[in-house]
């Protein structure tokens, strides 16, 4: 039977879509394309000096562009974007991702079903038709498991401890609830804060197989030299910073003196075997880590006052 127009409507008056990029020509045509007609469409775009915006204009002039004149960061792209959202519910998508409407249909449903979800993500597969590693446990929890690349689909929905930002569709109430993204944070580690902070707060996180989306990965930036150095000292800084929010002070010292000597050696270990890529890896953890260790910020937006999580 054919779809009601005014169901197709009621549809995407329940959603809109927010995409944070930075230089993302590569790969924001796909990404433009695959949204439907009738969707509210937010991008953020974090100072890009490539054709990105013009892309955006010229194949969905509807788009409503957020331009900001210097990069803020992922997290706090996405408040941006969110802040602006005025539908129950937000599909956050990187700008390498291609959703379809049956995916979001499904998780659509599946949030009308499970009101005490706050996040619900897809199945992501990804360019090469692999499974995304897109649901684990805690942070915390992660040691005591083997290392995965790839994930598993699950045969039904399931709660997760955590759940991958790549494409994922969260409850307006419940970003409201937590306060949005930690705006500390510039890069990394952001989704997993979120997700803790969403599961602490009492909001399920879900994983519904049925919905299916693609990421193609690797293609929102332009890699150089610098890309890889801020890459590498925000994973470090990001990392000791959840460490530090979650379980205090000195584990984050100790972490972060580890990190330090650790890096360092390797830094200088990969240099004498003239492995310049992996030594200037390290070198931006070490130098990640050092920052978080004396206190240096990671974001571009002024500091605010905590609130009570």
């Amino acid at each position: 039977m054919t779809e009601n127009i005014n169901d197709i409507h009621e549809k995407w008056n329940q959603v809109t879509i927010v995409s944070v990029t930075h230089n993302s020509g590569l790969v924001i045509d796909s990404f433009i394309d695959s949204q439907n007609d009738l969707a509210k469409v937010i991008v953020v775009d974090n100072a890009s000096t490539d054709n990105t915006l013009d892309i955006i204009s010229n194949k969905r002039p509807s788009t409503f562009l957020v331009k900001n004149k210097i990069g803020i960061g992922y997290g706090n792209g996405c408040n941006a974007g969110l802040a602006l959202v005025e539908t129950p519910f937000a599909l956050l998508a990187n700008p390498d991702s291609v959703s379809n409407d049956a995916a979001i249909e499904v998780l659509l449903a599946a949030a009308h079903r499970y009101p005490g979800a706050g996040l619900i993500g897809p199945t992501v597969i990804n360019g090469d038709g692999s499974v995304e590693l897109s649901h684990d446990v805690e942070l915390w929890k992660r040691k005591g498991y083997r290392k995965r690349e790839r994930g598993d689909v699950p045969e039904g929905e399931i709660c997760a401890e955590f759940v991958s930002g790549a494409v994922v569709l969260v409850r307006m109430e419940a970003m409201r609830d937590i306060g949005g993204f930690d705006p500390e944070f510039f890069l990394y580690y952001e989704d997993d804060d979120m997700c803790m902070n969403l599961r602490r707060h009492g909001w399920w996180l879900m994983l519904v197989p049925a919905a299916t989306v693609t990421h193609i990965g690797s293609g929102s930036v332009r890699v150089n030299r610098h890309y890889f150095w801020e890459k590498f000292w925000n994973i470090a800084w990001s990392r000791l910073h959840i460490e530090r929010k979650y379980h205090g002070r000195f584990a984050m010292t100790h972490l972060a003196i580890f990190n330090i000597i650790k890096f360092v050696l390797k830094s200088v270990g990969y240099g004498l075997l003239a492995n310049a890529d992996k030594a200037w890896r390290d070198l931006a953890r070490s130098a990640g880590s050092f920052a978080a260790l004396f206190g240096m910020r990671s974001s571009k937006l002024p500091r605010r006052v905590p609130r009570n999580e």
